[in-house]
């Protein structure tokens, strides 16, 4: 094998999607509540919704990689999900985000947590399971890969994890004839107890607050990373630096370590608008980094640079330990790249990275469940799980059937046709998730089931809709379904008869102690792109 054949055998980026909450909490509520600064260098951060988690979040950034990379989920051979801040901490959360995706049940999953590099990790690691062979690199019969991170880390109310916790998910699509390629890898660990760390039982980061000693452990770690990449970073000369970054000076730390300018670390952060996003950060960083400088989504720190052909991204997790991984445009595509415009980036990004509804510290403490009540005993409407469970295509992906007598749908895809009242059955047609509301209204205080009381103490009133859902081939196929859906919170409020909205993933309600995961609507003007 020739030196080009094997780099082409290493799978690259093909895709990035990156999604952070609407609601954002300034950094200043904290300080007017708490009378104290805060987390250095963050000026808000995201706060998901209460209807919102990690593994809605992924699923939101797995969608917009896969557009963007042009893949379709029923093509992914291999899925990696990283995340600290899981649903429950025992639970096959990945299996879970591929239904939620629509990707195939029978590829290899693979889960990773437990420490702020598990993004890295899973990325390194899909990267080495699908190097030059068949399962999941792009060019065999397992299809592309799909790494996605998403984290939501939390503190205690009064601590400074707390004031610089924030939420946010991405997504890489690999192939292997992807632009940007992953070069090297390297890893560094020594043990350096109290950094960073969640007790066994405990949902609150926290650390022994030893500020020169945390610092000291970062810088090491990530140097001892990249050191460990065999490659000279000079060479490299990364346009971008996307870190692990616990607050907004840290990252810069590490700048004399690693020998590169402050500035390239600006590039591939986002940590002062977004908070501490745990093992999500240094991959919110690359698709900030990635991002066309003329693409909104990128925000103001895009303003007068080109998108980076070359990044150096590290994960970093206190303990401590860190791993690295060199990525850059490849040979092939940087020539092309040279006669492109500098707007244009390599690789194609679709991230929604800032936030349009700010919260004061009382909401924000009400959407993260910090001071709300549970849900009252009794009342409720009952769903089994296995009844739940038997749904999950229609909550998930919007599997309605298509009548094998006539081609009629129906939602859900059960008993005769409503059309023709053929019994023969139906064949599986999904939907694309656009649709138009034929009624509307809002649910306000004590007005909601029981089972949505905790939501509704988190958030608020609600709206819900009755919409018309378009049939598998868009709003020209006339064989709309009608189906109610709740209607997420967005600055667009509750939609008139005739607006369009989109389905998005969200939690439904939590009974038995289990998470229901389904479809809700937003308003399409309110859809971030």
């Amino acid at each position: 094998m020739s030196a080009d054949d094997s780099a082409r055998a290493t799978p690259g980026i093909a895709g990035v999607g990156a999604y952070v909450p609407r609601l954002s909490l300034p950094a200043s509520a904290y300080r007017e509540a708490w009378g104290k600064g805060g987390a250095p260098g963050v000026e808000r951060v995201a706060v998901a919704d209460a209807d919102e988690d990690t593994l809605t979040m992924a699923t939101e950034a797995g969608r917009r990689a896969l557009d963007a990379a042009g893949v379709d989920a029923s093509d992914i051979g291999h899925l990696a999900f990283a995340t600290t801040t899981p649903p429950n901490d025992e639970e096959e959360s990945a299996v879970r985000l591929v239904s939620l995706l629509g990707v195939d049940p029978s590829v290899p999953t693979r889960q990773f947590g437990g420490s702020t590099r598990a993004g890295a990790v899973a990325l390194a690691a899909t990267v080495e399971a699908t190097r030059g062979s068949d399962a999941g690199a792009g060019t065999g019969s397992g299809g592309p890969a799909l790494v996605v991170v998403a984290d939501s880390p939390r503190g205690a109310p009064e601590s400074d994890e707390a004031a610089g916790a924030g939420a946010g998910a991405a997504a890489l699509v690999l192939t292997d004839d992807a632009p940007l390629a992953v070069d090297a890898v390297g890893e560094f660990g020594d043990p350096v107890p109290g950094t960073r760390f969640r007790g066994f039982g405990s949902a609150d980061t926290e650390s022994i607050g030893v500020t020169q000693y945390e610092r000291d452990a970062y810088t090491r770690a990530v140097g001892g990373a990249v050191e460990a990449l065999g490659i000279d970073v000079a060479e490299l000369d990364p346009d971008a630096v996307a870190l692990t970054a616990p607050d907004g000076k840290l990252p810069y730390r590490a700048a004399a370590a690693l020998g590169v300018e402050p500035a390239r670390i600006a590039a591939g952060t986002v940590v002062s608008r977004t908070g501490d996003t745990g093992a999500a950060g240094p991959f919110l960083g690359l698709a900030s980094a990635l991002a066309d400088s003329e693409d909104d989504a990128a925000g103001d720190e895009s303003n007068g640079r080109s998108p980076a052909t070359s990044v150096l991204l590290v994960g970093y997790g206190g303990g401590a330990g860190a791993t690295a991984l060199a990525l850059s445009t490849r040979a092939s595509d940087a020539a092309s790249d040279a006669s492109a415009t500098s707007a244009t980036s390599a690789v194609p990004v679709e991230a929604a990275l800032d936030g349009d509804v700010e919260l004061t510290y009382a909401e924000a403490l009400r959407r993260r469940g910090t001071i709300t009540g549970g849900e009252p005993a009794g009342g409720g409407a009952y769903v089994s799980v296995p009844t739940w469970k038997r749904t999950i295509p229609q909550r998930h992906r919007l599997v309605a059937g298509e009548c094998t007598e006539c081609g009629a749908l129906s939602f859900p895809p059960e008993g005769a046709c409503p059309d023709c009242g053929s019994l023969a059955g139906y064949d599986d047609a999904t939907l694309p998730g656009t649709g138009t509301v034929e009624a509307a209204t809002a649910i306000g205080q004590g007005g909601a089931p029981p089972e949505f009381v905790e939501q509704q103490q988190r958030a608020g009133s609600f709206p819900v809709a009755v919409v018309a859902f378009d049939g598998p081939d868009g709003e020209a196929d006339d064989r709309a379904v009608s189906a109610p859906a709740q209607v997420v919170h967005s600055p667009a409020g509750t939609p008139a008869i005739g607006d369009r909205v989109e389905a998005v993933p969200r939690r439904i309600y939590e009974q038995e102690g289990v998470v229901r995961y389904g479809f809700k609507v937003v308003p399409t003007e309110a859809r971030r792109e």
